[in-house]
């Protein structure tokens, strides 16, 4: 078994209590990365009342560079590496994605926090242009093995999915979309080049349609992602490369690892699938859906990625927590058990 695999098994987490970094270390991940403020959009259960417990990041709450520094050095003290912010929340990039007001001073805010992680030396921001909160990602639950719950999506169970979304006054189009999407890139990568922090873009999810609700859905397919990775040139710019959602999109997974691989465009892996593509499908275990954990594993191995990869949404077991420690610690240890035998 190698010591040092070049692939690492990392976790996302709101909570930086002493429990909870323990808990993954003992699964034998080696990487964190620190969920968003906004508990409406990613759940998490956790003792905030211990001192350092967790990293407020957004709209209106940027951490500060000791912020920062102090959480790297909490995590650091777990035998673990804080290696990026897992997303900024739609609170903090709505109003640049519709071009509205407060756009620039949400720009400010996000250039400061890009700013903060170079100084704390953290090296990954992941960031998402997805309306998030504004349509639905999923539309109920299915039965996996054992009665565990995956989340499902099934667009012919979307209520009205051609009404406006609520709070929007018109239907936007997707040139609308790309042109504040491209100045957007063009105010933050420099920043992100200045500071040494790779900005890293996730795929829209669920990738339907061109448009749902009156609001385009951009980073839909591969075609999308080069288009996005070629609007501003930069060394800093890369893919929070989610495989579940290019599964979702009945896109060869192994096929995707190499096209951007081939350019040095992953910033870190979401790892997990579904079964079944848009526009109906449900996530599912690690060890099942579309696609064959160990090939992938192969290929990345093959391409010679040396970043991490993430268990992302997981099942629902019986008697797991918000977070979901019982199916995180079981994804957690299934791929490091792919990862040293490919390896």
């Amino acid at each position: 078994m190698p010591t040092d695999p070049s692939i690492r098994v990392g976790v996302r987490t709101r909570s930086l209590a002493e429990p909870r970094l323990q808990y993954i270390r003992q699964l034998g991940a080696t990487d964190i990365f620190i969920d968003h403020a906004d508990t409406d959009e990613e759940p998490d259960e956790f003792n905030d009342r211990d001192a350092g417990a967790t990293l407020a990041v957004g709209r209106d709450e940027i951490p500060t560079v000791d912020a920062l520094e102090a959480a790297k050095e909490r995590t650091e003290a777990a035998g673990l590496s804080l290696t990026g912010i897992q997303s900024l929340p739609y609170s903090l990039y709505g109003d640049i994605m519709f071009g509205r007001d407060g756009r620039e001073e949400a720009l400010t805010q996000i250039t400061t926090l890009i700013r903060n992680l170079g100084e704390a030396d953290i090296p990954i921001l992941g960031y998402q242009w997805n309306p998030r909160g504004v349509v639905p990602m999923r539309t109920g639950t299915v039965d996996l093995r054992g009665d565990a719950q995956g989340t499902a999506f099934d667009y012919d169970l979307l209520e009205a999915p051609d009404e406006l979304a609520p709070g929007l006054d018109r239907e936007y189009t997707e040139a609308e979309f790309w042109d504040n999407y491209e100045e957007f890139l063009e105010t933050v990568l420099p920043v992100a080049e200045e500071a040494g922090v790779e900005m890293a873009l996730h795929p829209v999810d669920p990738p339907v349609l061109e448009s749902m609700c009156g609001i385009p859905r951009l980073c839909r397919s591969v075609e999308a992602f080069e288009r996005a990775m070629g609007l501003v040139k930069s060394e800093n710019h890369s893919l929070k490369l989610c495989l579940g959602c290019f599964s979702q999109m009945g896109e060869d997974v192994t096929e995707v690892l190499r096209t951007f691989g081939e350019h040095d465009q992953i910033g870190f892996i979401h790892f997990r699938d579904v079964v079944g593509t848009v526009p109906k499908f449900h996530e599912t275990f690690v060890d099942e859906g579309n696609f064959e954990t160990t090939g992938v594993i192969e290929t990345l191995d093959d391409i010679g990625y040396d970043g991490v990869v993430i268990p992302d949404h997981v099942p629902e077991m019986t008697d797991d927590t918000d977070w979901r420690h019982r199916s995180r610690g079981y994804t957690v240890g299934y791929l490091r058990g792919v990862i040293d035998t490919v390896q």
